[in-house]
């Protein structure tokens, strides 16, 4: 967060930043306030319902991490050129076997036939035709079903560890779905550059954690979703604030008020979250919203939440806020936002408030712009900022 009391945007970028507002520009009173980079989640499954209730929560990149691309494409061309929707960079398809998750939560949604790989050999040809498709990194799936309650079959080893070798050789990070201890444990070992959730069936090992440390990799938290399935009741009480309730619409406040209910340990993954913290494993906030899939979860809505969750997890404010911008941002490659400073998009989030030393201040939006455009919080319009 930068230490100025002035930002000035020019054609959608930050121009400058210091102590002295330039003449005859249009100016915004921020007194009482803190102007904050946007917010990046950095997992979601999104939409443009997803995306435009996004915004309206000062989230204005999210990281969809598998989707169709048939239906991708068309929104990420509309986030280029439209400012009221959060912007957005994908997976595209994840590797999944044929026979296992999430193929056995997506029946009757008419999904096309998904691309895979089966052995080595075809791992170079999926990760190509993933990058035909604008993928900006590779998903794989690791997961045995065991904290649904189910047994599926799994992706074999040596094919993860093949496409996670494609992927590094065009360039591409390489993310592994990781809801347990064992699947995380395939990720570090196969080479990945981070895991998509931190698994919350058993506290993470010692060993995991220095070899996550020295490998350079990241975890995306998604405390939000293990809450929801440990019925912990973090949704509903969100949905109760006015704050987010009179920003969302009646399917997404009943969808936040509902929850998931599945085994999830959240004791479990705040105290593994702290230990990677501590140990210098680098932690970026995500969510896993959906498209109204998601029980307990809301786009936008529940990063805020994620960020309480990782507060509790031992992150200080700034270190939970940088989780949500320039840490995310920097990982994927997002040089120009997450942050505030000459050259950065001017994507940014005012608030009432210090959430740098309340950090559920983040809620508190007074105003939200996505490239200099400000967006009209009571409705669906973008305002250019001068």
């Amino acid at each position: 967060m930068a230490d100025a009391s002035v930002v000035v945007v020019e054609d959608g970028t930050i121009a400058e930043i210091g102590h002295e507002a330039p003449e005859g520009v249009e100016k915004i009173d921020g007194a009482g306030g803190t102007l904050l980079p946007g917010l990046i989640d950095a997992h979601t499954h999104t939409d443009e319902d997803g995306l435009r209730t996004a915004l309206r929560f000062g989230v204005t990149t999210e990281l969809d991490m598998m989707s169709v691309p048939d239906a991708m494409e068309p929104l990420r061309k509309k986030a280029r050129a439209e400012f009221d929707v959060a912007d957005v960079r994908t997976a595209s398809w994840g590797l999944a076997h044929p026979d296992g998750h999430p193929h056995q939560l997506r029946r009757g949604l008419g999904d096309p036939v998904w691309p895979t790989a089966t052995v080595p050999g075809e791992a170079a040809a999926f990760v190509d035709g993933r990058l035909s498709e604008g993928a900006d990194y590779i998903k794989i799936m690791v997961e045995d079903g065991d904290v649904f309650g189910t047994s599926l079959p799994l992706v074999p080893y040596d094919v993860v560890v093949a496409v996670v070798e494609a992927a590094h050789e065009r360039g591409v990070m390489a993310l592994v779905h990781a809801l347990g201890a064992a699947a995380t444990r395939v990720a570090v070992e196969a080479g990945a550059d981070g895991v998509t959730h931190l698994h919350h069936d058993e506290v993470i090992s010692d060993d995991l954690v220095v070899r996550m440390r020295e490998q350079g990799m990241f975890v995306i938290s998604t405390l939000a979703v293990t809450a929801s399935g440990a019925s912990d009741g973090a949704g509903p009480r969100l949905g109760a604030d006015l704050r987010v309730a009179s920003r969302l619409d009646a399917e997404w406040r009943d969808n936040l008020g509902r929850e998931f209910g599945w085994n999830a340990h959240l004791p479990t993954a705040l105290r593994s979250a702290g230990l990677l913290h501590a140990a210098g494993v680098e932690i970026l906030a995500g969510t896993d919203a959906a498209h109204l899939g998601a029980p307990g979860i809301a786009h936008g809505a529940s990063l805020h939440d994620e960020l309480r969750l990782l507060e509790a997890a031992g992150l200080s404010p700034v270190e939970a806020l940088t989780a949500a911008t320039r840490r995310t941002a920097d990982r994927f490659g997002l040089t120009d936002r997450g942050r505030i400073e000459p050259g950065a998009s001017a994507d940014l989030v005012l608030v009432d408030g210090d959430p740098t030393s309340r950090l559920s201040s983040t809620l508190n939006t007074r105003a939200v712009w996505r490239r200099g455009h400000r967006l009209a919080l009571g409705g669906a319009t973008a305002e250019r900022a001068a």
